[in-house]
């Protein structure tokens, strides 16, 4: 197995654990017998989640923001403090804006890159530099399917996750044979915070997908841990996203685009649904 087996003294360190996709894997995490130390700016969202999971594993809670270099930079040293050991990173915390650049302000577009783009390569190589030495560990990547084509309405939401991709995978090669897994998880329609935090009308961008292309938080956090655990890579959460995204990369993007323009709700008629 890719995924190392749990100790008393290590910890699958869970970054955005305070919702959604990246409180399920903990607690996907915690139910096969790793303890886990939950990471995010609410403390007394990750406090319940702590005390749900604390029956089983260990649990530890570290109230940072991620997207400041101070804090990623304090991190790792804070693990190691309580008597730990990283043994799997699970960088989940993400944002985005959702509706047109121009309609957008530089803070809210930058803010993104900073999130999902240099908080993974700052604690991703952080964790390698302690794994490789070790010969063991695992980190997954939360990316999206909105990172396999340019998305017209999320265009620097879809540009990170697209560096997230590609980054991974080339991560994951210069790994090969080091006793380091790294993977991806790339989640479709997932009904979480996402929306509520972008500020969007949830129910007009929900009715922009068909129902059977939504998945369930917990199913696409199980695809995620079995990615590690079974080294699959760069995957894909349901088969409906699978089978979509197959699909989109088939389309020349400049016929692929203007339909993604076209049936995105904070495009459609050039209005925005914030």
């Amino acid at each position: 197995m890719a995924l190392p087996t749990p100790a008393p003294t290590t910890t699958a360190v869970v970054t955005g654990a305070s919702s959604g996709i990246g409180a399920d894997i903990a607690r996907e995490l915690a139910a096969r017998g790793h303890g886990v130390t939950l990471v995010a700016r609410r403390e007394d969202k990750l406090r319940d989640l702590a005390t749900e999971l604390g029956t089983a594993v260990r649990v530890e809670v570290i109230a940072a923001d991620v997207a400041d270099p101070n804090a990623r930079a304090a991190l790792f040293g804070e693990v190691e403090s309580r008597g730990l050991t990283v043994d799997v990173l699970v960088n989940n915390a993400g944002i985005g804006t959702i509706g047109a650049v121009a309609e957008s302000t530089a803070d809210a577009e930058t803010a993104q890159v900073r999130l999902n783009v240099e908080a993974i390569v700052d604690l991703t190589t952080r964790a390698v530099q302690q794994m490789v030495p070790r010969g063991r560990g695992a980190i997954l990547n939360v990316g999206s399917t909105a990172g396999f084509q340019p998305f017209p309405g999320q265009a620097v939401y879809a540009a990170t996750k697209a560096f997230v991709i590609s980054y991974t995978e080339a991560l994951r090669t210069e790994l090969a044979g080091t006793g380091v897994t790294v993977a991806t998880l790339n989640p479709g329609p997932v009904r979480t915070e996402f929306l509520q935090v972008a500020g969007v009308d949830e129910n007009a961008f929900a009715a922009a997908f068909p129902k059977f292309m939504w998945e369930e938080s917990r199913d696409v956090a199980r695809i995620g841990v079995d990615a590690l655990e079974h080294d699959r890579g760069n995957v894909i959460a349901g088969l409906p996203s699978t089978l979509s995204t197959r699909l989109f990369q088939l389309i020349p993007n400049r016929f692929l685009l203007p339909l993604l323009a076209k049936q995105h709700p904070a495009l459609r008629n050039g209005k925005s649904v914030r």
